[in-house]
């Protein structure tokens, strides 16, 4: 028999398991993007972009598709699909699992000012610096437009959406950081406090490290509360520790089983190249 993994996906954590899983003779995954950046980096295997509808929406799209584990491997600050997915596979009996990276610890010489949400940030930058490095995403930014006094320094994927005043600067880039290069850029334009949400991992920890170096207060916004969670894994490896628990082991003898029908699916070559 061929099991059903449907991966919420979009971070490091989840396509490193889309990739593991991905020509396992016993095992088919499908990875699910929200479609939130315009050019994302696809995981290996199938994958679907576009969201569901909702608790319900991914119920049923578990059931139609006979999955038999759902991992949620999305965004620490995803907390919407977060809860979306605990009630889908709690409705449904499906095994469920939340991959997410620990966050970020503070250490000697980090100025470290934590804050709940990003309102709390904005309110907190003017009493800081003059000059903010604002690395909390395009979706956020609009908490820190009617900031007045303060130059801003905004580092986003996409393009943002709503119109920026002159005391912005946009900087469209995407991770991963060297330390030279983020020190490089904090000193270019005079940064004298940065922003950050505690995404943890290695794909941006680049600009903690140079601001520790710089010796720069950092406003780091916690992450959203956190909920019951039926299992959790911190690392890809557990992740896949915990799968073997729950699927059920192949039988030689079964044929290969057809990929899922439905959702917009994107296909990705084993080797990892883009899609024809």
């Amino acid at each position: 028999m061929t099991n059903r993994v449907l991966l919420l996906g979009g971070t490091a954590e989840a396509r490193e398991l889309a990739a593991a899983l991905v020509g396992r003779p016993d095992t088919m995954v499908v990875s699910s993007l929200a479609g939130r950046v315009a050019d994302p980096r696809l995981p290996l295997g199938e994958v679907r972009i576009g969201g569901f509808g909702g608790p319900e929406g991914l119920a049923r799209w578990l059931v139609e598709h006979a999955v038999d584990a759902l991992v949620d491997g999305t965004h620490p600050y995803a907390a919407r699909i977060r809860s979306s997915a605990v009630l889908a596979a709690g409705s449904t009996g499906v095994p469920y699992l939340r991959l997410e990276r620990p966050g970020w610890t503070a250490g000697p010489g980090d100025r470290w000012h934590r804050v709940p949400d990003l309102a709390a940030a904005a309110d907190l930058v003017p009493r800081l610096g003059r000059r903010a490095f604002v690395t909390t995403g395009r979706q956020g930014l609009a908490a820190f437009l009617h900031l007045t006094g303060v130059e801003l320094l905004v580092r986003v994927v996409d393009e943002p959406t709503v119109p920026l005043p002159g005391n912005v600067t946009l900087l469209r880039d995407r991770g991963p950081y060297q330390l030279a290069a983020e020190r490089e850029l904090l000193l270019a334009h005079r940064i004298d406090v940065l922003v950050s949400k505690d995404s943890g991992g290695t794909y941006t920890m680049a600009k903690l490290a140079a601001a520790r170096e710089l010796g720069l207060p950092v406003v780091l916004v916690d992450r959203p509360a956190p909920i019951a969670l039926p299992a959790v894994a911190a690392e890809v490896a557990a992740a896949l520790a915990w799968l073997e628990t729950v699927l059920a082991p192949a039988r030689p003898d079964a044929p290969p089983t057809a990929p899922a029908d439905g959702g917009a699916t994107v296909g990705v070559p084993a080797d990892g190249g883009q899609p024809g």
